[in-house]
Formats: structure tokens, C-alpha cells, sequence
């Protein structure tokens, strides 16, 4: 089993109150404007954009693939209902496969388990999502099932886990979306 390493923390900057408070205001507004889009453009996203989405969302317990969606993609995709109805998976740039990755070989091939995985993998699309739409573009997750095809599409050790896709891009010229009412925050929060 490796050992944990701990390095000192660095890059951690402590705010002034008043400024906390008004990042934090920035930052949730910011946040209310995301959506989740389906219609999607063709419009070409720079790939230096999705890399750097992608680096911000790194986390030893994922692997990530993206590009535009290959014809094997797609028909393998069909009978799980990817039809007319889901076009957004051929016309947004990226799609973006997310893995959760159980645990990895050391340099002597034993395997080393990996900790809280499903957390871990979320917590990191929590932060792909927000690096996208702070970006200016918009995603959609999508999760077909099953979703095992999807290693060998892509060349993963059957060890991975695909845990979804997400489709990247901007958003269609007509793209539209719900009216949905957030609830207030006293009525999902309680502090003790």
C-alpha cells in the first residue's frame, strides 16, 4: 500500500470579510445564470478552453475523454435511444466522458484501491460543470444505460466506470430551457 504525502498548503489567500462576502455574492450570481442547456451550436469551442475546464475538475479517481462525437459513438448510441431526439450529441463540439477509476497499479502492478470514488467523481464534475460556465459555455449531462460500451469505445480498462457524459458547447442560437422556481434558501438550509 503507498503512503500518503503531505506537502505545506500554498496558494490559499484568507479574504477580508467584506470581501468574502462580496466574492461570494459575485460568485452566486454568477452561478444563477448556469443552465443546462439542449440545444446545442456546431460553433468550434478551442480545445486550450476544455483542457483547461478539464484541468481545473483533476482528481486521481477519473479519467476524462473528450471530443466530438465519432460515428461509432453515435451508432452505438442509437438503441439506447440517441435518435432525433437527442441531436444535441451530434451537434455540440465536445463530449466529455467521465470514469470513476476504483484504483490504479503501483509501479510494482498491485493494486492501489482509491477511496470514496463516487464522491470524488462528482465533486469533480461539480467543479467541470462551474469551469464551463464560468468559461461562457453551457453542458448537459447525459447517462445512457448501460454505459459499459463506452470502454471499450474508448479504449478503457474494463476497470473504469463510465459515470456520464457531458455535452459541451454553446448554446443554440433558439436554445431554450424551463422555468423552474428555486427554493428558498430557508427552506433547504437549517444551521444548529
Amino acid at each position: 500500500m503507498e503512503t500518503a504525502r503531505f506537502v505545506p498548503l500554498e496558494g490559499f489567500r484568507p479574504y477580508p470579510e467584506e470581501e468574502m462576502i462580496r466574492r461570494a455574492e459575485r460568485f452566486a450570481d454568477d452561478m444563477e445564470r448556469r443552465r443546462t442547456v439542449r440545444q446545442f451550436s456546431t460553433r468550434t469551442v478551442p480545445r486550450q478552453v476544455i483542457e483547461l475546464c478539464l484541468d481545473a475538475a483533476e482528481n486521481e479517481e477519473r479519467a476524462f475523454y473528450s471530443g466530438r462525437a465519432p460515428r461509432d459513438w453515435l451508432d452505438a448510441l442509437a438503441p439506447l435511444g440517441t435518435d432525433d431526439h437527442k441531436p444535441y450529441l451530434e451537434a455540440a463540439p465536445y463530449l466529455v466522458v467521465v470514469f470513476g477509476q476504483p484504483y490504479h497499479l503501483d509501479v510494482d502492478g498491485r493494486r492501489v484501491k482509491h477511496y470514496y470514488v463516487p464522491e470524488s467523481v462528482g465533486i469533480a464534475t461539480g467543479v467541470l460543470i462551474t469551469a464551463i460556465h464560468h468559461a461562457g459555455l453551457v453542458s448537459l449531462v447525459h447517462t445512457p444505460s448501460p454505459m459499459s460500451f463506452l470502454n471499450k469505445l474508448l479504449g478503457r480498462p474494463d476497470t473504469d466506470r463510465p459515470f456520464l457524459i457531458l455535452v459541451v458547447g454553446y448554446p443554440a442560437e433558439d436554445a431554450v430551457v424551463p422555468v423552474i422556481r428555486k427554493k428558498a434558501l430557508g427552506a433547504i438550509t437549517s444551521y444548529r
